[in-house]
């Protein structure tokens, strides 16, 4: 197993055997990453070891640190881009990356508004006390429950996705008397170079309007009193490294905001997120600050060639904001190694898998791993790190380079999992989901609590009937409950 000739043909061909199967690589790991001197990784100051004997495995691990450092970096990057001509930026977290009431509070307090795209999204963000004003709400399919939600709430803007959804808001706010500012989602046709179900600016797809069709909703917005079009929406897709992409987009987009302006003022140009990260050491994600500059003159340049003043951006970082800032914590329970056509792979499952990190398994996404407990002199062997669910797609690493001696009881990190695995977790085969520990100044803390088992077995109906039917259920479409009642409680508190 240890000759990393015979194992090469299995590997990837952007894998390569490592000189240090213990390297940290610098852009893929939290900024403050190391190992102490008895070669166990340290996140923020704290030991994975410690990590695991307080709180247990699987456990994911977020730097708070490393969120609000790169939050306030990233605002500064698009405030600064904008003001070089003459325009505003806003930067909206984007909560499906990862939602907690702590990561409301973490970004808000580091200046950053919030868009969320389903009710219970809104529901938490208003339980963190979040300003609904600074608050976008996105979505193909909202109920009427979700927008008397968001419009009860004071949301700051919706994007309209649909004919249907224009009609359904503004039967809502005339019913209520109030107006509500709208963007119109548009796809530009932009086709980001990434994973099929990551691409959503395409035509073939559930979001949003085609540039010919969305002249007329925004003519019908336009015609209806309680509604107020502040601008369009774009977002070409996830993991996006570059900005051509941003600018082929933007030169559309700008077309049918040059367009649209006959018929009254645009005052907000967003250009969404998709800003992608590090996973292995060989990805090189774009600095925030070169796609902020590089974005924001691809819209001027496009608004002076149609002479038009360039409209105020906004943008929605998600992964851009969490991803580098969450480590997950595993422990090795089995190794198995196995000969394919003559080469050599080693199995390494650990006590989680595709319920704590699904990404894998829906869009073939590459993650990195490294021993946390100790390091290793032993040659470097090739590695799948796997889960323990039943489904031989439960791949957590498909591909790594390991010490050749990694061995049941050892810790396992996989850095880069601070977006979509807290998100999109299940629990697949009656897996309790792991707790979220957040780490800041040396110090841990649980920010959502884990699951066990009883937990699983309290919703089974069949033990343990329910005091009220559907308690805490969200509401389908025919529903009128409303999501926003911790919101209410507070605002009755204060008078």
């Amino acid at each position: 197993m240890s000759a990393p000739s015979q194992s090469r043909s299995l590997a990837p061909a952007w894998l390569v055997p490592p000189g240090d199967a213990n390297a940290l690589a610098p852009l893929v790991w939290p900024t403050a990453s190391d190992r102490d001197d008895e070669g166990v990784l340290r996140i923020g100051g704290v030991s994975a070891t410690a990590l695991r004997e307080r709180f247990g495995t699987p456990l994911w691990v977020l730097d708070e640190d490393e969120v609000r450092a790169t939050a306030r970096r990233t605002l500064d990057a698009f405030r600064a881009a904008a003001a070089l001509h003459g325009v505003q930026a806003r930067v909206y977290y984007a909560g499906k990356a990862f939602l907690s009431t702590e990561i409301v509070r973490w970004v808000t307090e580091e200046g950053l508004a919030v868009d969320v795209c389903t009710g219970g999204e809104l529901a938490v963000a208003l339980a963190a006390g979040a300003d609904p004003a600074r608050l976008g709400f996105h979505g193909n399919n909202k109920s009427v429950a979700e927008l008397e939600a968001a419009v009860e709430a004071g949301i700051g803007s919706i994007v309209i996705d649909s004919l249907i959804e224009i009609e359904r808001l503004a039967a809502i706010v005339d019913r209520r008397g109030v107006r509500q500012s709208v963007l119109l989602r548009v796809n530009s046709g932009v086709h980001a170079e990434t994973h099929h179900f990551l691409a959503t600016a395409h035509e073939d797809q559930k979001f949003g309007f085609t540039l010919t069709d969305a002249s007329a909703a925004a003519s019908r917005i336009r015609e209806l009193p309680g509604l107020d079009l502040v601008g369009l929406h774009c977002h070409i897709g996830s993991q996006i490294f570059g900005t051509a992409g941003f600018e082929e987009s933007a030169s559309r987009i700008v077309e049918l905001h040059a367009e649209l302006l006959a018929g009254g003022e645009l005052p907000v140009l967003n250009l969404g997120g998709g800003f992608g990260i590090a996973y292995t050491s060989v990805d090189d994600p774009t600095p925030i600050e070169e796609l902020a500059v590089g974005i924001a003159e691809a819209v001027a340049r496009q608004c002076e060639v149609r002479g038009i003043p360039m409209p105020n951006l906004a943008f929605e970082p998600g992964r851009a904001i969490v991803g580098r800032a969450g480590v997950t914590l595993y422990e090795v329970g089995t190794t198995k190694p196995v000969e394919v056509d003559g080469a050599d792979r080693l199995y390494v499952s650990v006590d989680g898998g595709m319920s704590d990190n699904p990404r894998p398994a829906l869009y073939g996404a590459d993650f990195s791993a490294r021993i946390a407990s100790r390091t290793s002199e032993a040659e470097p062997v090739l590695v799948r790190v796997v889960g323990k669910h039943c489904e031989s797609g439960d791949v957590v690493v498909d591909a790594e380079y390991l010490p050749g001696d990694v061995s049941p009881g050892d810790l396992l990190a996989v850095p880069a999992t601070g977006a979509y695995c807290f998100s999109l977790a299940s629990n697949y085969n009656y897996v309790p989901r792991p707790p979220v520990v957040a780490l800041r100044g040396g110090e841990a803390r649980v920010i959502v609590r884990g699951e066990s088992v009883d937990d699983l077995l309290a919703r089974d109906a069949g033990l343990t009937p329910m005091p009220e039917e559907g308690k805490n259920r969200m509401p389908g479409s025919s529903e009128r409950r409303s999501l926003s009642e911790p919101q209410a409680r507070r605002n009755a508190e204060s008078k």
